[in-house]
């Protein structure tokens, strides 16, 4: 561990994607973090339970699901302590440094990965250069092995640095369930905090590109939903039963015909679906998993609030019942203009970095969210800023992967936006360089939260 992360930015990041961890899962993964951020020397540092409030999270799996994870973590060796801080699924770290007066600053990157089996195909460079994913089924598709190591390549480098403020840097559990964000946003670690940044690579921007924040992020509602009939032989008595295959299948049609709203872009979709058990028998349970979006945080509320009542109407109408959840959700929040132009400013001064998009619309969902609206609530500043990279396919695919030169570039843009922004406090006032673009409208993947 004593070779500085700088020098070794492309084996930290394939180490960290060779074991790619799920939501709430992320055992190993902190522990690796955790390794890293006690070779640098923090001045705080915090795991699990002790950087958050188990009980803000949201979407936790049932521990039986978490099991195989957190026996894979042990068997690897991670450290006994740190693995019993972690129980239940209380992964996550935050770290700090402290120098005194100056600003107090939050980083925000996420940890988890996502249920792909990544493809072993030749000219996937994961598997040609043997750091294809060793856990099968599951994969680092959206890049937060770069976010990860961006994170603690900062933390590195301000650590060794004549930085004077407080740095906070969260690696967040769970972004792609939206249940991370909640909890690190409630904790003590984000209050007070004059400036947020988030980061995200890619996002079908090229290496080279930056966007300095995005704007429009959609509010999002993960939705699971199971409806209860009663079971009956299909061929002698299919009167008898209530049928809960026919009541989700009603639930779907009407759930596309929730009327759209006049305030703006609402999104809907029913995602997964069960229900049955053979053909001969009238479908006793059905579950589905559903996700409800919209422009702003009240219309959201309304898709959910819509599609919960289509699952009991429907659920009634078939003489069944229905429980409804609603498993995690994030609310928007968009970059403020005053740190998207120092951003700007900052990253077109970054070698290697040849295009600044000063604000683009974002058009998916993220749970960051949540902690750019506690520092904008506190009187704070927040951007959500995007580090381009070529990538051969789209995010949540089994091919993809980053240009490793987006590596350095996100680390330089966010070194140097933090010292700008100690320099600069308390607020900065900053024109856009005249070369830059102007705003321009950019759509996000179809699903960059966890969307992405």
């Amino acid at each position: 561990m004593n070779e500085p992360i700088r020098d070794r930015l492309v084996s930290l990041r394939r180490s960290l994607h060779r074991h790619p961890e799920p939501a709430w899962r992320e055992f190993y993964t902190t522990a690796r973090i955790v390794e890293e951020i006690r070779a640098i020397g923090v001045d705080e540092l915090a795991v699990g339970p002790d950087a958050y409030d188990p009980a803000d999270r949201m979407a936790v799996p049932e521990d039986h699901r978490l099991a195989s994870w957190a026996k894979r973590a042990r068997e690897r060796g991670i450290d006994p302590d740190l693995f019993d801080r972690m129980a239940g699924g209380n992964t996550g770290a935050v770290a700090v440094i402290d120098r005194g007066e100056g600003p107090a600053i939050g980083l925000r990157v996420d940890i988890d990965a996502l249920f792909i089996e990544e493809s072993d195909e030749r000219g996937h460079d994961p598997a040609d250069e043997g750091f294809r994913s060793e856990i099968d089924g599951a994969m680092h598709a959206c890049g937060h092995d770069v976010h990860m190591t961006w994170g603690l390549a900062v933390l590195e480098a301000i650590k060794e640095s004549n930085f004077a403020g407080r740095l906070v840097v969260f690696f967040q559990p769970a972004e792609e369930t939206s249940g991370g964000g909640c909890p690190m946003a409630k904790s003590d670690f984000a209050a007070d905090l004059d400036y947020l940044l988030a980061a995200h690579v890619g996002l079908d921007h090229p290496t080279g590109e930056v966007v300095a924040g995005i704007e429009k992020p959609l509010a999002m509602a993960h939705i699971d939903a199971t409806i209860h009939g009663t079971s009956a032989h299909a061929g002698k008595a299919p009167n008898e039963g209530d049928n809960a295959m026919h009541a989700m299948g009603t639930t779907i049609v009407n759930a596309y015909g929730i009327p759209r709203h006049a305030d703006g872009m609402t999104r809907v979709n029913i995602g997964y679906a069960e229900a049955g058990s053979a053909s001969n028998v009238i479908a006793e349970e059905a579950h589905m998993e559903a996700e409800a979006r919209g422009e702003t945080t009240e219309l959201m509320e309304y898709m959910t609030d819509e599609l919960e009542r289509t699952v009991n109407s429907a659920a009634t109408m078939h003489g069944c019942r229905a429980d409804v959840e609603v498993v995690s959700k994030s609310p928007r929040a968009d970059s403020d203009p005053e740190l998207q132009a120092l951003v700007s400013e900052v990253a077109s001064g970054v070698r290697g970095i040849d295009h600044v998009v000063p604000a683009a619309d974002f058009g998916a969902s993220e749970d960051a969210t949540f902690l750019m609206e506690r520092v904008q609530q506190d009187g704070g500043l927040a951007t959500y800023l995007i580090v381009g990279t070529d990538h051969p396919t789209s995010h949540h695919t089994p091919t993809f992967d980053v240009d490793e030169d987006s590596l350095e570039h996100g680390v330089d843009v966010l070194v140097e936006t933090i010292r700008e922004l100690e320099r600069a406090h308390p607020v900065p006032h900053v024109e856009a360089p005249a070369d830059v673009e102007r705003p321009v409208d950019v759509e996000g993947p179809a699903d960059a939260e966890g969307g992405e």
